[in-house]
């Protein structure tokens, strides 16, 4: 049966086991060869089964309808790691629901037709059920140009666990949904058609595995699971002595690059690691494999998010006196450092030495068509581009693993990526957390060589979460390269390189940096805004807190940014993460919508923002007040602007003045402006005729109330001058809820964010009722 999401109310708020670009040009050559190969390879041999066909997803991307069996997903699969012959097995299996228990489906027809590599949930795999257990089955041939090499079957991801069956014979079986497997199917192989089985078993939340946020009864906060196989499926011709991994890691200060070959069957042999700016060789070296192989790489130029620049890597397998060569595989590497330094007395985190804000959003990676899978390269690229776009610099990639062509696009268009591992849904038994560690540490592994990558984080807010200081520091033992968060948000686990909190709406008060660890927001946000046509679920979507329009949304959010940037100064806040850049499924808190079809804010304004943040300008400008001096305040919504602030048995309003008032009455409306009871940098309202009371908000209504000496007062009292959002004047920015703005509404005071719920957030003349002019006193 297919399932919706039904809506709930969000919440408040081993393998090395723990203890310029020729790259370009041999993926596109790479990719160019298994397009060509792809249309016999996706005849499924059968005349039973019912032939596949999209279902009707309940959005469409702008890439849904340029699915088809013939050009799924039909790119390179593994950019780090790239030869020149493969061949892609995406496209039409045979499929069918199984049992536990069941035979393996040797040589006998499944019933229906499934797309490879989109989840059975999704639309693009035709199928849409909800199922734990399946077969996959499928033909192939080998090309005659393969003959005396072995072959490799390589599955980049499949969720959950797989057995695999090449002309019935067990390659072997594989747990976990977000790593690549591979197999060396060479001597199952037969003459002519060859036949791969795969049974699949996914109990998604109701097994202990890492599952993010996927759930058997979607809602609120957690999505539709997605089943089998979700990532390219592929083969590929290799020597008997071959390259298996490539570790590479930038050494910045050293200016070398360190490379580890792993290889099989590598007796005798010499690894050649040669780096290259183009067609100039940068630095060459050998050794053997699986030792550290320094490579020169002089005066580097360095990658970052303003100047993505990657090397191109060429690594050769050679054997005997003439150094024949075995194996040969093309990779790439950005040299790039990460660390953490004292700047200005605050600990900051440094990319290649210099501190830089980190800005981003938080990225789920969910598409409604293809569930876990982007429907096309192109609709995986946008998501990243667009982030780019909007001026951020930083990615959270959210409980969730992407195909190596994500990270690939992120090293190419320049983005920092902070790495979280895929959560559990309950408290993890012995064997269940064996297994988490073991993925954990795969995970790892298998991205080591994407220096887009800075920033690992186990946990997050509390899901699954057990021995997080134990996880925390062998996490950092395994990759020193990278900084390490224990958990982000709830449960810190008081080690690793930065302290994370999670603040809604926010951005708060986040925990402040110390010595030993940078202060990050987490995630904070979670605007909403609802568009008609572009909803999973109509009418069943929610906030974190829903405003009415567009140009709200870019209000809100670029007052929000400028709290952050104000957490920059007074928290030693270092970086911060936004809920979040699309809708996913009934959340709608993106900034652009689930089916990537709507952008819901102005770009330039807020690319605005973020170029002011990182680069340490003021976000939308600041207003320099005169300090210690009296002023009146004038309403410039046009039809009131005889009208000041004041204040009257305590609370504020305006009224008109004029020279006939009363002297109560212009001494109401005569302010001193002092610097900001929480912060200098803003300004307090002090009143004329009660000195020592201010002009603070409280339960949102301004008034005119007397310090009690507490921070909550101080910063209650304190605003920050703007330039006016009507365009000219000043507007006054809350400083502990940088969204909103003291604005007049009936004559009242309030403090008020636009196109909020109450009738006082009302978007209409919001800009006018939040701008004043500053005029003599009347008093």
């Amino acid at each position: 049966m297919r399932r919706f999401p039904v809506y709930l109310d969000p919440p408040s708020h081993p393998p090395r086991r723990f203890g310029g670009m020729r790259t370009r040009s041999l993926l596109a050559r790479a990719t160019a060869a298994a397009t060509a190969l792809v249309l016999p390879l996706t005849v499924v041999t059968t005349a039973q089964a019912q032939e596949w066909s999209p279902q009707e997803p309940p959005l469409e991307t702008p890439w849904t309808d340029d699915v088809s069996p013939s050009n799924a997903l039909p790119e390179y699969p593994r950019p780090q790691l790239v030869r020149d012959e493969w061949q892609n097995l995406n496209g039409t299996w045979e499929w069918a629901p199984a049992q536990e228990g069941d035979e393996p489906p040797f040589g006998r027809p499944l019933d229906r037709e499934i797309l490879v590599p989109y989840p059975v949930e999704s639309a693009l795999s035709g199928i849409v059920e909800d199922t734990d257990r399946m077969w996959y089955r499928r033909t192939f041939t080998v090309p005659d140009s393969w003959d005396d090499r072995h072959v490799k079957l390589h599955f980049d991801a499949v969720d959950w666990e797989a057995d695999v069956w090449v002309n019935g014979t067990k390659m072997g079986d594989h747990r976990g949904g977000y790593d690549r497997f591979s197999f060396d199917m060479t001597d199952a192989l037969q003459e002519g058609e060859n036949e791969i089985v795969v049974g699949v078993h996914d109990p998604t939340d109701s097994g202990q595995q890492a599952v993010g946020k996927q759930r058997n009864n979607p809602g609120g906060i957690f999505y539709t699971s997605y089943s089998g196989i979700w990532q390219t499926v592929w083969m590929e011709p290799v020597d008997p002595a071959n390259i298996t991994k490539l570790d590479l890691t930038p050494d910045v200060a050293g200016e070398h690059l360190d490379a580890v070959v792993h290889a099989v069957r590598d007796g005798g042999t010499t690894a050649r690691v040669t780096v290259r700016d183009g067609d100039t060789v940068v630095g060459t070296a050998t050794g053997e494999p699986e030792s550290t192989i320094e490579v020169p790489v002089p005066d580097p130029h360095l990658w970052s998010p303003d100047d993505p620049f990657l090397y191109d890597v060429e690594v050769t397998l050679e054997r005997g006196d003439k150094n024949k060569v075995r194996d040969r595989v093309e990779s790439y590497a950005g040299m790039r450092s990460i660390d953490t330094e004292m700047v200005d007395g605050v600990l900051r985190p440094v990319l290649n030495g210099e501190y830089v804000f980190q800005m981003g959003a938080l990225d789920q990676g969910y598409w409604p068509d293809g569930i876990s899978t982007a429907p096309t390269d192109e609709a995986l690229k946008f998501d990243i581009q667009a982030q780019k776009d909007l001026g951020f610099n930083t990615i959270r990639k959210h409980v969730k693993v992407e195909p190596d062509r994500w990270y690939y696009w992120a090293d190419r268009l320049g983005m920092l990526v902070w790495q979280d591992m895929p959560s559990m849904a309950h408290s993890p038994d012995e064997a269940a957390q064996e297994q988490y560690e073991h993925e954990l540490a795969e995970m790892i592994d298998q991205h080591h060589n994407f220096p887009s990558i800075t920033h690992w984080i186990p946990f997050n807010e509390g899901w699954g979460q057990y021995d997080g200081a134990r996880i925390t520091d062998e996490v950092a033992d395994m990759d020193p390269s990278r900084l390490v968060t224990g958990a982000s948000g709830w449960f810190d686990t008081g080690n690793g390189d930065a302290v994370d909190s999670h603040i809604y709406v926010g951005p708060g008060d986040p925990t402040p940096a110390s010595d030993e660890r940078i202060s990050i927001l987490g995630e904070y946000g979670g605007l909403g805004l609802r568009f008609e046509e572009h909803e999973w679920s109509p009418g069943n979507g929610f906030g974190y807190e829903m405003v009415s329009d567009s140009e709200s949304l870019t209000t809100r959010y670029v007052g929000l940014t400028a709290g952050v940037q104000r957490l920059e100064r007074t928290n030693g806040l270092s970086a911060a993460i936004y809920t979040e850049i699309t809708d996913v499924e009934n959340e709608l808190n993106g900034m652009w919508t689930y089916d990537r079809q709507r952008l819901k804010i102005d770009l330039e304004r807020v690319k605005a923002a973020h170029e002011d943040l990182i680069a340490g300008r003021p976000v939308s400008g600041s207003v320099e007040l005169p300090v210690d001096e009296l002023r009146s305040l004038r309403v410039t919504t046009p039809g009131y602007t005889e009208r000041y602030i004041r204040h009257q048995d305590s609370l504020g309003f305006t009224e008109v003045v004029d020279d006939d008032s009363s002297e109560l009455l212009k001494e109401d409306a005569t302010w001193r402006i002092v610097p900001g009871l929480a912060d200098d940098q803003c300004y307090s309202l002090e009143s004329l005729n009660y000195p020592g009371e201010y002009l603070r908000h409280r339960d949102s209504r301004v008034r005119r109330e007397a310090s009690d000496g507490s921070e909550l007062f101080h910063q209650d009292a304190t605003w920050c001058a703007v330039p006016g959002l009507a365009g000219s004047g000043v507007s006054f920015r809350s400083y502990n809820f940088p969204d909103q703005y003291l604005r007049h509404y009936a004559a009242e005071l309030w403090l008020a964010g636009v196109g909020g719920p109450e009738a006082y957030e009302t978007s209409e003349s919001f800009n006018e009722d939040v701008t004043w002019a500053l005029e003599d006193p009347w008093a």
